[in-house]
């Protein structure tokens, strides 16, 4: 044919290479420099916690972690994920619904909405919960009459890392739920089956990866809250200290050994997280693997 020029042999294994990604130089290139850069910036600082938590022996270390100002800051880390992150999933749950599943004004107001808290510093955050519900807020008259209190208290620390974590499950769910359309919830429907009864049985089975996921980075992200947290606890040692905040203070006042090893727990709680989170990926993965088969 005119024209054509026939493809050599190591044309052809050049443009193997290329679609394979490239030289070896360059792979191991690239290879070296992540694993250098996550070296140099997470692993060394994360195991000069552990240094630093053990530094004066493990008698130390022990008594640092169950101190009770420790184990007051432990518990109520604890407690407010325990009631945050729930709530957090149900939002979720309902938002991706709404917005997936219906058409309405509004949508993309809630969704704007939804990512708000993302756009917000948690310091400011905290300052909006200060200016509703101190005693010279919007709403102190009305607590003082009726002798609530938000702010200085756990429903304060409850209102703003709900508030931080507000958009970690919704916005998991949210694209999953639309990639999946909505055939199997219409046809469920037209079957007869109720409302309650499909998301039971088909909408919950679909996302349910998606919503570990999702409330396991909500949990990840109220455990470690810090700004807004902060503003509205008071720093009230024994009483409205979560953990971030009862490190602050005993780096602050020098303890060092002690402030990384309750450092070191928080630590070991991300890394459980992370294993957590890799094992549901996995999981997911092989799920969606043994669908399409059967498909």
């Amino acid at each position: 044919m005119a024209g054509h020029v026939p493809m050599t042999y190591g044309e052809t294994s050049v443009s193997r290479k290329t679609v394979k990604g490239g030289s070896p130089l360059i792979k191991w290139a690239a290879i070296s420099a992540a694993l250098g850069f996550l070296l140099l910036f997470l692993v060394l600082p994360l195991m000069a916690i552990f240094v630093q938590a053990f530094e004066k022996g493990l008698a130390a270390y022990a008594a640092a972690v169950s101190d009770k100002d420790a184990l007051s800051a432990i518990k109520l880390t604890l407690i407010v994920a325990a009631i945050s992150v729930p709530l957090n999933a149900f939002f979720g749950i309902a938002a991706a619904w709404a917005i997936t599943k219906f058409h309405f004004r509004g949508k993309n107001l809630l969704m704007t909405i939804i990512d708000l808290p993302f756009a917000v510093s948690p310091v400011i955050a905290g300052l909006i919960f200060v200016l509703m519900f101190s005693s010279h807020g919007l709403f102190g008259d009305f607590l003082f009459r009726h002798d609530l209190k938000i702010i200085f208290a756990l429903p304060g620390i409850v209102l703003a890392t709900i508030f931080v974590t507000l958009p970690f499950t919704a916005r998991e769910l949210i694209p999953l739920m639309q990639s999946q359309g909505s055939a199997e919830e219409e046809a469920s429907m037209t079957l007869g089956a109720g409302g309650f009864q499909t998301f039971w049985r088909i909408t919950l089975p679909n996302i349910k990866w998606g919503l570990l996921y999702g409330i396991i980075l909500c949990n990840a992200r109220a455990i470690g809250e810090f700004g807004a947290v902060s503003v509205v606890s008071g720093h009230i040692r024994g009483m409205t200290n979560t953990m971030p905040l009862h490190i602050e203070i005993l780096y602050n006042e020098y303890q060092f050994s002690a402030a990384f090893a309750v450092a070191s727990l928080m630590s070991l709680l991300a890394i459980a997280t992370l294993v957590i989170k890799s094992l549901l990926e996995r999981a997911g993965k092989e799920q969606a693997g043994i669908k399409e088969l059967k498909e």
